[in-house]
């Protein structure tokens, strides 16, 4: 049952991690002191570098050092190649990164084969040159800075591409600070992030200004059990969902990885009556829908193979379509046939479900 804003929600998951370093260029900037002064409040230990090298964190078992890099939270200054803006279609202008790795433990994992080393999280203490660098970018994308559909949501900056920022929130508080940014600015801006976590208490009466879109990503409950280990539950998510819209906040729905399991379309359907539910009573509701198929790579699947030994998630090329990325790499998708079907079938039910929300995209 979904919860009113003015009752008080559930304890949220929150992650904590084992093993916190700080690298000494960290230290110098006052946003990395705040994060380690949190992170002792918390009780958890910090070990302080003498230097900016991340140590000890590779082994020749990958099982054991997948399990102690995701027990690790490291705070260091962004790389100067971050201020160096991607675009990032079909979500936004422009990816922003306030932090690289995610606590969660998806069977799926997009950053799997896409992050070099072991998926540390490390968490950006430079928060004012990041900052300060996106005003260089307005006006400039291509998704929704142009003429089109989308104009109205302005200049776009997703922050989610590397991180789940509200995963490590109560760790860092930088997501508070960028969403604070965002509601000061007077041009035409959106701050864009997905999560699966549950802790929104501290956003609520941020001075958003309807400039920051958080989308939940969710899933067929059976998929959700299975394969989201480490993520707040999925009612937990659709009840942050309905709190985060009764503050004002512009929500959204990140379906995925969308995967044709048997009894797939009760299970979809059942998910699209669930949030319908949730979200009836919110007054002004701005609710967005992005449905993305799962895929994978030879690269991610060797990385998740060896993550997750165990796992049962369907990766065999035979029963796949072979793609080619924009940067000329190799991406296995759902057969043609395949992907029709689910696209067709989501197509109707999303307006049928919610009929208010718009669907950004299907991919």
């Amino acid at each position: 049952m979904a919860l009113p804003l003015d009752l008080p929600a559930p304890a949220p998951k929150l992650w904590m991690p084992k093993r916190v370093l700080v690298t000494k260029s960290a230290l110098g900037w006052e946003h990395g002191q705040r994060m380690v002064a949190r992170m002792r409040g918390l009780g958890l230990a910090v070990s302080e570098l003498n230097g900016d090298r991340l140590t000890g964190l590779n082994n020749d078992d990958p099982r054991r050092a997948y399990i102690d890099a995701k027990n690790t939270l490291a705070v260091v200054v962004a790389p100067p190649g971050k201020m160096r803006l991607q675009p990032i279609p079909p979500s936004a202008d422009w990816r922003v990164d306030l932090a690289e790795g995610c606590p969660a433990h998806c069977q799926y994992c997009y950053l799997a084969g896409s992050l070099g080393g072991p998926p540390v999280t490390r968490a950006y203490a430079n928060l004012p040159d990041i900052l300060g660098n996106l005003r260089a970018y307005l006006g400039k994308g291509n998704v929704t800075s142009k003429a089109g559909e989308r104009q109205a949501e302005g200049t776009t900056f997703e922050a989610s591409c590397y991180t789940d920022p509200l995963g490590i929130e109560h760790l860092t508080g930088s997501l508070s600070e960028f969403i604070r940014f965002f509601g000061a600015w007077e041009e035409a801006v959106q701050l864009r992030f997905t999560t699966k976590f549950d802790d929104v208490g501290p956003l609520l009466g941020l001075p958003h200004r309807r400039r920051t879109r958080v989308r939940f990503s969710v899933n067929a409950a059976p998929l959700a059990r299975k394969f989201e280990g480490g993520t707040a539950p999925l009612p937990a998510r659709l009840d942050a969902m309905r709190r985060m819209a009764l503050a004002g906040y512009p929500v959204g729905l990140t379906i995925a990885p969308i995967m044709p399991m048997e009894g797939w379309e009760e299970a979809y359907g059942a998910l699209l009556d669930d949030v319908a539910a949730r979200l009836a009573p919110v007054p002004g509701l701005d609710l967005s829908v992005e449905l993305i198929t799962h895929r994978f790579t030879p690269g991610s699947k060797e990385v998740l193979t060896g993550w997750y030994p165990a796992s049962k998630l369907e990766m065999d090329e035979e029963q796949r379509a072979r793609k080619m990325t924009k940067f000329r790499s190799v991406k296995y998708v759902y057969l043609p046939a395949q992907m029709k079907r689910m696209k067709v079938w989501f197509e109707d039910a999303v307006p049928r479900a919610l009929p208010g929300a718009r669907i950004l995209y299907w991919t």
